[in-house]
């Protein structure tokens, strides 16, 4: 922070308050008037209304020539400094903004609107000290404005003067009378100054000045766990309660102190409570349901917010909002069929939220529902054209369903859009390299699997699939295990992974390592991959043990395997290229 010299035309002294002490002026550049000519004062009113035109139709440049010309011509003219000034600061060129407008309130001390804009000023620039300033002059033009007491003790707090903002908060009780925030704040000056048990009796005989008004038990209570005191806190609580039960700030305040003490019971009974009342709005009962997010891995923690989530649908039956956040707790409870429909309910409320569009074609892809991802992605990207992730989403479903030009095409759309996001581009390019490679344009496909592992280079998924297709062309077969070795080491036990590696063992004659593999995969997998037990009839095959070869091929069949070559090497007893 620093100060810059204010250019001043009079000395302006005055006194807002006890609290307000204001800094002797500073070394002035005097500003000096002159008589003008009629012709001088003609141009000066042309050149200033000129200004304004060309201000309002953003031509700016030629404003502030206009307001320049007549600044040259009336060196005292305060409204074209300060039109001047708004354009400079518009274009955050706040050195020069302040500059001006620091003369203009020397012309002119009593503009309140002068004020306004060095106040935006010196916001921009973190200068406090002069920040300081202006909430004086502020607070002698507008002496009933409680606002600018306020900002200007913020910005003591902000630079440590917690004594000289006390006083502030002081004054301001004295002036406008007592206040929730006001409490508050002042609190946390006491507690700032390590003077936590003078914020205790502050707020004590608050209490006992005000004994109805419950809030004050809450101030007390936020005391107590600043203090590490979660005890006094909930009793504090208790009482506060007791005056008036349906306070929601005292039942979400005793929820929180319940669940900091692992009493998720209690807690629980509190947040029921408050949810049942009206008085909570919806968006601070989302925001506590959201709070339970981090806790999901405790099956009470699931089954509260599973309970407070259902109060809210059944509270807001025509709110999207309700079904959108019961769709995001069934989605952390994995439970991902009935977080669809709540998905799609909100969707029927209101067709026009992005982000619940996202999770609809994303449950579905991943519970291999294609074809009405394609559906749902389409019926998005008619109301977002311009989302590169619809693009990614539905260019995917298609290449689950082998539309490989298909989802090429989306995929290049999302590309086109400039998605900025690390992770959709990483998707994009591998997802695009799967596809190319499907259509044989092998060297594109290498080239967008090259994009994606520059992108990502630690993607085990991209990894993998470019690696296997290598190796099923027979080329870079060293770069391809190298790959894949580092896909198992970022993802072990994959059993898909291990299946890739044996693979490119096999490719390169190093049999007996491809079986090793080849076990390890069969032993990971959850799901019985025909593919692999072909692999290992395969491998098996070349080590020798041709019987047993013959009965992994079988085993492959019976699995659904569908390779070409398959029914040949059981027909024949021999492994087929």
């Amino acid at each position: 922070m620093y100060k810059k010299s204010i250019t001043i035309l009079t000395l302006i002294s005055c006194s807002v308050l006890s609290f307000a002490q204001q800094s002797k002026p500073k070394q002035a550049t005097i500003v000096v008037g002159k008589v003008l000519s009629a012709s001088d004062s003609l141009l000066v009113k042309q050149f200033f209304f000129d200004g304004l035109r060309e201000k309002v139709i953003q031509n700016t440049p030629l404003a502030t020539d206009y307001f320049k010309r007549v600044i040259d011509i009336d060196p005292a003219n305060d409204a074209a400094m300060y039109e001047l000034a708004v354009i400079y600061n518009t274009q955050n060129n706040t050195e020069e903004a302040e500059k001006i407008m620091q003369k203009a309130t020397t012309v002119s001390p009593d503009n309140f609107w002068y004020w306004i804009l060095l106040e935006d000023i010196y916001a921009k620039t973190g200068n406090a000290a002069q920040l300081n300033l202006v909430y004086d002059e502020l607070i002698r033009l507008n002496p009933e404005a409680q606002e600018y007491y306020l900002a200007k003790a913020a910005v003591l707090v902000d630079q440590n003067k917690l004594d000289e903002a006390d006083l502030v908060y002081q004054e301001v009780q004295k002036h406008f009378g007592s206040s929730d925030e006001l409490t508050k704040v002042r609190q946390q000056i006491y507690l700032q100054k390590g003077k936590s048990t003078q914020a205790v009796a502050d707020l004590e005989k608050l209490i006992r000045d005000n004994p109805k008004n419950a809030n004050n038990y809450v101030y007390l209570a936020d005391i107590y766990v600043q203090l590490g005191d979660r005890e006094k806190a909930v009793d504090a609580l208790q009482k506060g309660k007791n005056i008036d039960p349906q306070n929601t700030l005292i039942r979400l305040s005793l929820a929180d102190n319940y669940r900091a003490l692992n009493r998720f019971d209690d807690a629980f009974v509190e947040l029921k409570t408050a949810f049942q009342n009206e008085d909570l709005s919806l968006d601070e009962k989302v925001r506590v349901i959201l709070s339970f997010f981090p806790l999901f891995t405790d099956a009470k923690a699931r089954a509260f917010a599973d309970e407070l989530a259902v109060i809210v649908v059944r509270s807001y039956p025509h709110d999207p909002k309700s079904y959108a956040m019961y769709g995001d707790v069934l989605f952390q409870e994995q439970k991902y069929s009935e977080a669809l429909q709540a998905y799609k309910s909100a969707l029927k409320l209101n067709n026009q939220i992005f982000e619940v569009w996202e999770q609809v074609i994303r449950i579905e892809i991943s519970g291999d529902d294609f074809q009405q991802a394609i559906i749902d992605g389409d019926a998005a990207l008619a109301i977002f054209p311009n989302q590169a992730t619809l693009y990614l989403f539905t260019g995917m479903a298609y290449a689950r369903e082998q539309q490989h030009d298909k989802t090429i095409t989306y995929l290049k759309s999302a590309i086109s859009l400039g998605a900025d996001n690390k992770q959709v581009l990483d998707q994009i390019y591998s997802t695009l390299g799967d596809s190319y490679n499907a259509l044989k344009r092998y060297k594109e496909s290498d080239e967008a699997y090259e994009k994606a592992l520059e992108i990502n280079p630690v993607n085990s998924y991209t990894l993998n699939n470019y690696a296997y297709y290598l190796s099923l062309r027979g080329v870079e077969l060293e770069k391809a295990a190298q790959m894949s070795q580092r896909a198992i080491t970022l993802y072990p036990n994959n059993a898909s992974s291990e299946d890739t590696y044996a693979w490119i063992l096999f490719k390169q004659k190093k049999y007996d390592e491809a079986r090793i593999w080849i076990e390890k995969a069969i032993h990971d997998d959850q799901s019985s991959s025909a593919i692999q037990f072909e692999h290992y009839g395969d491998i098996l095959y070349y080590l020798g043990e041709k019987k047993q070869a013959v009965e992994q091929w079988k085993k492959a069949r019976s699995l659904g395997g569908k390779s070409s070559q398959l029914e040949k090497k059981i027909n024949g007893q021999k492994y087929i290229e």
